[in-house]
Parts: C-alpha cells; structure tokens; sequence
C-alpha cells in the first residue's frame, strides 16, 4: 500500500533500545546514534511520543546514556535487570512496549517500531488491522525478521546506510566471534556479558570502564 508521510501526521516512536544495539555491535561494531535514528523516522512530521525502552543497572553506570536521550527528547522506560538462581539475567521490555503502543494508538496516524524483533509482528497487525494506524518498522536490515519487514506498511533498512544511524562507525561489516556470528544475536539481548562486562551496562551505551 502507499505510505503517507505528511507533516500533519501524529507520529508515535518506539525504539526497543537492546534489538538496535546489539545489531549494531554484532554488524558494524559501532553504537547507535539513537537521535538519528528518530530523525529519520520521523520525517519531518508531527512527533507525539519517542520512547526508548532500557535497562538499569544497580551501578547506575548508563545514567550518562540515559541523560543523552533525554536531551535528544527521547523519553527513557527504564527497568531493572533481573538475575535468576544460577546468575542467568534477563531484561524484557517486549509486553511494556507493546502495551504503550496500543495505548497511544488512538491518538497516532503512524506508529514507527525501532526494532527487528520478530515477536512484535501480532502487535504490528494489531495496530494496523484493529486501531487503523499506519506502522513503519525501522532495524538493522541484516539482523531484522523477514515476517517484521512483511507485517509493517514501511521498512526502513538502516543497513543502507549504516553510517547515517551509527557512532563510530569505521565501515565494513561485522566481525567474527568464537561462535562466527558477532558475540550474540539481537534477540538474546541482556543474557550474557561477552566481553567481561554486565551486558545491561553495555546496552547502554557507556565507555567500557
């Protein structure tokens, strides 16, 4: 179908913040540009609401990432990481970001989803077929599900033109780990540290200490 982007149009944006920068790191070993990235899905219309989803650690080492979404006019949902019995962690933002999607639906012509995470495909057919929202998905095209890319009114691959959405970005592809596909997939997100570092600490985008 034809994707109307007119400045009138309300726009909500919902960037789930672990699928983006895991991408990042496994493809480009680079950070995301989070700002540029709502700049882009935004295209000049109407924001409403950008919200990033993330996780807080107990040494609060991301407050500096989270205080740099703030100033771009990202608002931050933070949750805290949880650790199992046997020191498995875990961080799932997947139902919170569904849930404030559809609860801003009705004030929202366009619903943009940052993310390549297959499992939002029931939310995007929701939003489209049940609340009549026009849903654009923007990801790391390399990394994203081929049934989001489907489901959505519009994909835009930020694999295009990596170095538009990316911090320190050096070209090239991804790099090899001991497994030979980069440290971790995006949809593993906060299960474990490969470097040595709390992956939740990662997430967020801070200097490795």
């Amino acid at each position: 179908m034809a994707i109307i982007k007119q400045k009138s149009q309300r726009v909500g944006i919902f960037i789930d913040t672990q699928n983006l920068y895991h991408s990042a790191k496994n493809l480009y070993r680079a950070k995301v540009n989070f700002a540029a990235v709502v700049k882009e899905a935004l295209a000049g219309r109407s924001l409403i609401r950008a919200a990033a989803y993330v996780i807080s650690t107990e040494s609060e080492e991301e407050k500096g990432f989270f205080e740099a979404l703030n100033k771009a006019g990202i608002e931050t949902k933070v949750k805290d990481i949880r650790i199992f019995a046997g020191g498995a962690k875990k961080a799932d933002w997947d139902i919170g970001m569904a849930i404030d999607a559809i609860s801003m639906s009705e004030k929202l012509d366009a619903v943009i989803l940052a993310t390549g995470d297959g499992d939002f495909v029931p939310l995007v057919e929701y939003l489209r077929f049940a609340k009549g929202c026009q849903v654009e998905v923007i990801a790391f095209g390399k990394s994203a599900a081929g049934s989001l890319k489907e489901a959505a009114d519009d994909f835009i691959d930020m694999c295009d033109n990596p170095k538009n959405y990316l911090i320190n970005y050096r070209g090239g592809g991804g790099h090899r780990s001991r497994f030979g596909f980069g440290f971790n997939s995006p949809s593993d997100a906060a299960e474990e540290p490969a470097s040595g570092v709390d992956s939740a600490v990662e997430l967020s985008g801070e200097p490795e200490a």
